[in-house]
């Protein structure tokens, strides 16, 4: 309960003083339970601590569900895994730990597979795919990680702070990048056509590129006018011998 102050109107009548509405700090809850470090530091990095406390004191909000692996889990994952990621990265994976509704123990069964977290609704990168047993056992799978709900951290009727037994890895952080297309073997123009004469090996042979043959016909025009010249003095000759 909270109790309200009271504040002395000018007409000396006490009036109520407005009681503030409680705040939740998710770092603070995390840093309590003393096993999620590592979870702590990547929202406050990344700054999604001040929105995901945002949406909890949003009026409408459906609340939040969020996964929390501890610093064990964290330990399992390949060295230099998370200093790989870049800042746009590593708020996606964040979100893919968070739903935006609040969801009991008992009511993941309710949910429909793939079940859409905070990082998207692409199916096929994003997939969270959650089994229950019993009404109490909760698994979920992502095609990478098969992972388990241990215990519940935080549960009111807002905010279900679940810890999971393994980092909730997204399909594409390993699935193969698409290769870069293999360079040209030539660059610039293409190479040549051996020309007719490299090809028979005949190097006296004047042909073009195409194997047609050249005609001189500067030389053969030389020729026709030597003829004629050689033909009207042959005439003369003739002439001059039938004078005589």
């Amino acid at each position: 309960m909270h109790q309200l102050s009271m504040i002395v109107s000018p007409n000396g009548a006490p009036t109520p003083a407005t009681a503030k509405a409680p705040t939740i700090d998710i770092a603070q809850i995390l840093s309590k339970a003393k096993r999620f470090s590592v979870l702590i530091r990547l929202l406050k990095t990344t700054q999604l601590i001040n929105q995901l406390n945002s949406q909890l004191l949003t009026s409408g909000f459906g609340g939040l569900t969020i996964f929390s692996p501890p610093d064990s889990a964290f330990s399992k994952l390949k060295a230099g895994f998370l200093n790989s990621l870049n800042d746009k990265q590593k708020v996606e994976l964040l979100q893919f730990h968070t739903l935006s509704s609040f969801v009991s123990i008992s009511n993941f069964d309710t949910l429909t597979n793939p079940v859409q977290t905070q990082a998207g609704d692409d199916a096929q990168r994003l997939q969270l795919n959650v089994t229950t047993y019993g009404g109490n056992q909760v698994s979920m799978a992502t095609g990478v990680v098969n992972a388990t709900i241990t215990s519940t951290v935080y549960l009111d009727n807002k905010l279900a702070i679940y810890e999971v037994d393994k980092v909730l890895l997204p399909l594409d952080v390993v699935l193969p990048k698409p290769k870069a297309p293999a360079p040209s073997p030539f660059k610039g123009e293409s190479p040549k056509t051996k020309s007719y004469t490299e090809e028979s090996g005949d190097g006296n042979k004047n042909s073009d590129d195409d194997g047609a043959v050249t005609v001189n016909a500067s030389a053969g025009s030389v020729n026709l006018i030597n003829n004629v010249n050689l033909m009207f003095v042959v005439g003369l000759v003739l002439m001059g011998g039938a004078m005589l």
